[in-house]
């Protein structure tokens, strides 16, 4: 039984690599605008670049994945990315942060639509949602380590030796994955399931899943990318006392995939109408997005960081939801055979609406408007649930044939 979830878990542990990567960054954020003379905007314009080459590096990956399959596939990208996160410890300024940076993102593209590939490549269909929440949830637990690790790393050696920690373990990754992906069940290119449907772009409920997944999971990058800068310059905590906490907020996101993941499953196994399911799940999850505006008002200097940092765990068990239920509507529409391509989908959309909002939020940190850029966050599920059920109207999904009794 073991053996059936190793390529599982061997994605699981490339989504929690590629968190570290792209957060270390973000924790260090404080120390390394001091030292190169960044602001907040610049800072912003970086996240941007990552987020541009991510958007584009997710449907691509995703494409060339389902072509080529899992063991070509990420060879290539983790090799690329881990030279690219390297590549940080000589950065000096702007223009190298930002090439670096779209380095990074572009490799990392290939991370999300693998860790689908895999689970409906290699389990049965009755495992398959299980399979997608703990190959995704790396991701979270990857937010929730760096802090830890990362913080006394950068003590030790420096902030530029903690980029060197980053590339080291991905080489790790890369040598179990040459064990790994000689498995029979990850040479193949053709997953277990048999349903025909195809992705058309003409068709409504790509760019459903699109907005849904964009727009209610902004907070995720809010949260990740910008906490550290709000607890540092409004709440006057130090570098340290920052790294000490910013576990807390993706443990939020660690639990929220499976509390969600497992809603999903149940709600869909007692109902017929999956339509409505996903109305119910991802309504809730946007009025449950809305207390994240209230955090600048409960996080002047001096008060309790305790009460903060529940605020912003909450907001990241939230917008996991903003995940979990548009992939599990993505794939009951269309066919697994496209995988890849469809969380590849989803994820370099997230990418894009971050990389056109971030240096926006950045600028906003600039001018202390913390209010503003915590509203903006706040609501950007409530629009994207508001495209989602829009678009999503009309378009015969729960009429499909056998949809309601798909895992």
């Amino acid at each position: 039984m073991f053996r059936l979830w190793v390529p599982t878990v061997t994605m699981l542990l490339v989504s929690l690599i590629s968190y570290i990567d792209r957060t270390t960054l973000a924790i260090l954020a404080p120390t390394v605008l001091k030292e190169t003379g960044l602001t907040v905007e610049d800072y912003g314009w970086i996240i941007s670049t990552f987020s541009t080459a991510y958007m584009i590096g997710n449907p691509v990956w995703g494409k060339l994945l389902d072509r080529i399959g899992l063991p070509r596939g990420m060879t290539m990208s983790v090799a690329f990315w881990t030279l690219a996160s390297t590549a940080h410890a000589f950065a000096q300024g702007f223009w190298t942060f930002a090439i670096a940076r779209a380095a990074l993102g572009f490799g990392e593209g290939a991370t999300f639509p693998a860790g689908l590939r895999a689970a409906v490549q290699s389990l049965p269909p009755h495992l398959c949602s299980r399979g997608i929440a703990i190959s995704y949830s790396g991701g979270s637990l990857g937010a929730v380590v760096t802090p830890l690790i990362v913080g006394p790393v950068a003590a030790a050696w420096g902030w530029r030796g903690a980029f060197w920690f980053t590339g080291a373990v991905g080489a790790a990754w890369l040598i179990l994955w040459y064990f790994v992906s000689q498995r029979a069940d990850m040479q193949s290119t053709a997953s277990r399931a048999t349903e025909d449907a195809a992705i058309a772009w003409g068709d409504r409920r790509v760019w459903a899943f699109m907005a849904a997944y964009a727009l209610g999971a902004f907070p995720l990058a809010f949260v990740l990318y910008q906490s550290s800068l709000f607890l540092n310059r409004a709440m006057k905590l130090s570098q340290s006392e920052v790294a000490a906490l910013l576990w807390i907020p993706p443990l939020g996101w660690e639990a929220g995939y499976f509390v969600w993941g497992w809603l999903t499953d149940t709600s869909l196994r007692r109902s017929a109408r999956p339509l409505a399911v996903y109305r119910g799940l991802m309504g809730a999850a946007t009025l449950l997005s809305l207390p994240l505006a209230a955090v600048p008002s409960i996080g002047q200097p001096g008060a309790s960081a305790a009460v903060v940092m529940f605020c912003l765990f909450f907001a990241m068990f939230v917008a996991a939801g903003f995940v979990i239920a548009p992939i599990s509507y993505a794939t009951r529409a269309f066919s697994r055979r496209n995988a890849s391509l469809i969380a590849g989908l989803g994820a370099g959309s997230w990418g894009a609406f971050v990389a056109l909002l971030m240096p926006r939020i950045g600028r906003l940190l600039d001018r202390q408007d913390y209010g503003t850029a915590f509203w903006v966050s706040a609501s950007c599920p409530v629009l994207g649930y508001a495209l989602w059920f829009v678009l999503s109207r009309g378009t015969g999904f729960d009429e499909e044939p056998g949809a309601a009794a798909r895992p």
